[in-house]
């Protein structure tokens, strides 16, 4: 099983969600702790990857030698990719 990191800017991005989105993103989190590549998509030109939760994205590194999933960003779908 991975565990789940988050870098400060994300912990930050994180704490200002609203308390329902925050809610989807902690089950989202725990679902990709077994099997992160089912549902997770490579970001294109990059090493990172994206999980989408409805409207919302999370730009993420998966170390696969650590079981380490290394959250990067968290935001709504037209801020996260600029």
């Amino acid at each position: 099983m991975y565990k789940i990191e988050f870098s400060q800017n994300a912990s930050k991005q994180f704490d200002k969600l609203p308390i329902e989105i925050q809610n989807r993103v902690s089950s989202y989190l725990d679902r990709i702790r077994i099997r992160p590549y089912n549902y997770v998509k490579r970001l294109i030109g990059s090493p990172y990857f994206r999980g989408r939760i409805g409207e919302y994205r999370i730009i993420l590194n998966i170390k696969n030698k650590e079981l380490q999933i290394f959250v990067i960003e968290v935001g709504h779908r037209k801020n996260i990719y600029n």
